[in-house]
This record gives C-alpha cells, sequence and structure tokens, in this order.
C-alpha cells in the first residue's frame, strides 16, 4: 500500500515537473509583438480574401522586424522597420491609407521610444512624409526635441533627409467613401443637436472608422526594449485633432526596466488614461504581470466609455494583447522565429 501510494506521488511529481517546464519554455519568449488597430472586426464581415490580405500584410512585418532582431539589429531598428512595411501597406490606417480629416486632408501621427535610454521623438498632424515613424525616429536622434507638429515637422524631415511624398500618395477611395459616410452622418447629427453641445459631435462621431492604428515592440538580443505607433487619426477628425499614439506615456512608451508599449483605440480615453505609462507603473510599483497590467489599464479605459486595446512586451519577453472591442489585428514572434497572428476575439 504504502508502495503503491509512494509509486503515485512520484508520477504526479513528474507531471508537475514537465508542467512546469513546459510553462517556463512559453514564458519568455516573445521578441516581437504588433498590431495593426482594433474595432468592430468580425468573421462574418470579413471575406476569406480579405482575411488573408490582413494575415499576410501582419506576416510580412514580422518577419521584417525578426529579420533585423536575428541579425543582431536594435529593438529600435526593428520597430521601425515594422511599422515602415505597415505605413506603406494601405490595408491600415497609417500612411498610405490614412483616413481623411473633416477637410479631406490625410493627417499623419508617430512616435518611437527607446526602453535603454527613454529616448523619445514624435511628429504629429504631417501631410507629405511617406514613413511618419521614421521622422518620429529622427526628432529622437538629430534634435534636442520629443515632438514635432506640421509643416515644421515637415522641413525638419525633409532636411533631414527623408522621402517626402504629394499627398495624393495617402490616398486610398475606400477612405474616401469612409470619409463621405461620416460627413452624411455628420450632418444628419448636426440638425438635431449643436455641434458646440454635443460631445459626440467634436470629431467623434462615427468612431469605429478610426481603427487601424499600427504598431510594434520589440525586444533585441542586447536586452533591449523599444516601441513604435503610427496613425492616420479618426476619420472626420476636425480642429487639427491629435489623438494618442505621438503621446509618449498615452499610446507610446518604452522602459527597459519594466515593458514596452503601443496602443490602439479612441484616443481622447488613452490619452485621459495615461495608458501606456500606466501600465508601466502598475508593473513597477505594483509588481503586476504583463498580462494583469494590461487588463487592468484596458479596463480603466472601458469603465471610463472608451474602447480599443494594446499591445505590451516586458523586459523577460512576456506579452499581452488586451482589447475590449470585437476583434484586433495583432502578431508575434517567438525567439525561435515561430510566427503568431490573430484577427478576433
Amino acid at each position: 500500500m504504502k508502495r503503491g501510494f509512494c509509486y503515485l506521488l512520484l508520477a504526479c511529481c513528474l507531471m508537475m515537473s514537465r508542467n512546469m517546464a513546459s510553462a517556463q519554455k512559453k514564458a519568455g519568449q516573445y521578441v516581437l509583438v504588433i498590431h495593426g488597430g482594433a474595432g468592430t472586426i468580425l468573421k462574418k464581415n470579413m471575406s476569406p480574401e480579405m482575411e488573408e490580405a490582413y494575415k499576410a500584410s501582419l506576416k510580412r512585418a514580422l518577419e521584417k522586424g525578426y529579420g533585423v532582431l536575428q541579425s543582431g539589429g536594435s529593438s529600435l531598428d526593428a520597430v521601425e522597420a515594422t511599422v515602415r512595411v505597415l505605413e506603406d501597406d494601405s490595408l491600415f490606417n497609417a500612411g498610405k491609407g490614412a483616413v481623411f480629416t473633416h477637410d479631406g486632408r490625410n493627417e499623419l501621427d508617430a512616435a518611437i521610444m527607446n526602453g535603454k535610454t527613454r529616448a523619445a521623438g514624435a511628429v504629429a498632424g504631417v501631410t507629405v512624409i511617406r514613413n511618419p515613424v521614421s521622422a518620429a525616429r529622427a526628432v529622437m536622434e538629430k534634435s534636442e526635441h520629443v515632438m514635432m507638429i506640421g509643416p515644421g515637422a515637415e522641413k525638419f524631415a525633409k532636411e533631414a533627409g527623408l522621402e517626402i511624398v504629394d499627398p495624393s500618395y495617402f490616398r486610398t477611395e475606400s477612405r474616401w467613401k469612409g470619409l463621405q459616410k461620416a460627413l452624411k452622418e455628420d450632418s444628419l447629427a448636426s440638425a438635431k443637436s449643436n455641434a458646440y453641445t454635443n460631445p459626440a459631435k467634436l470629431g467623434i462621431i462615427n468612431k469605429d472608422n478610426k481603427f487601424g492604428t499600427v504598431g510594434a515592440v520589440a525586444l533585441d538580443k542586447q536586452g533591449n526594449l523599444a516601441a513604435a505607433t503610427s496613425t492616420g487619426g479618426m476619420t472626420n477628425k476636425k480642429y487639427g485633432r491629435v489623438g494618442d499614439s505621438p503621446i509618449i506615456g498615452a499610446g507610446t512608451y518604452a522602459n527597459n526596466n519594466t515593458v514596452a508599449v503601443s496602443c490602439t483605440g479612441w484616443g481622447e480615453y488613452y490619452i485621459r488614461n495615461v495608458v501606456a505609462y500606466d501600465l508601466s507603473a502598475l508593473m513597477e510599483y505594483k509588481g503586476l504581470s504583463v498580462q494583469d497590467a494590461g487588463k487592468t489599464v484596458i479596463k480603466k479605459v472601458g469603465d471610463m466609455g472608451g474602447d480599443g486595446g494594446l499591445i505590451a512586451l516586458d523586459k523577460n519577453g512576456n506579452m499581452a494583447m488586451p482589447f475590449n472591442t470585437e476583434g484586433m489585428y495583432r502578431g508575434a514572434v517567438t525567439k525561435d522565429g515561430k510566427i503568431e497572428i490573430y484577427i478576433y476575439k
């Protein structure tokens, strides 16, 4: 009887040991995580061809960034290269294919941050820079500033040798139609209320049209974290509106002591909740895991009435992808090159 019990106990110990080893193997394995925006993304509304197109684009971006990391490149190089792939793809609301403002313009925002030094750069409201994420990096590395906006940022980018394009480069027919739909809904709503007394009229009507922001977070072989985010903002946005993406601590943040974060969603709520930094602070001061911290900050956004998601990668290679919408274009790659891509909840 005793011998049988001992054998059973030994078997249980071996099983627990294997499970712990498996868990340890799974933990801390990610080196690059990306997103392509969150929103009402339902499988029933997605054609097989469109779904494959999104997955192929996310895969290309992951492969690009992973290649940089594998060759010994920095996490900064990796997130910039990854986001550039997504900026050049008209499927997403960043770079080519960005949404239109109320005035029929494409106004782009981007940010990048170095987790090792906490240096950061950002641009907002730019209209002629092909890859805003590279302009953000130029601001970080070639100026004494953190953020530049509008024509000044464009002049700086030109002097820094970045590619300048005609504003028509960013236009796509589907985004133009999205603006026309939003304008129609806008005019119908304005007939019922005063624009300056109804918050829904201040550039946040038809909110689902704004999703599609892109971002990347990476951990390189030297143990350094970096984050980058790029967006076209919100369809039908007015009055020079800027969201959370280029605001360090709100939509983008990286700190080697904790985590790298890139957010996507209703920017006003991310700014008010300082989401990216709050996630890092929860890890640093309360000892939360990246997963628990991610859930906590997204709940704060939701409780206030906002929606969206984020990606986060901690200093040990653990990642989180929380969101409170129907879906979020997202993907990750492990240090041994395994690619994971997801779309729906």
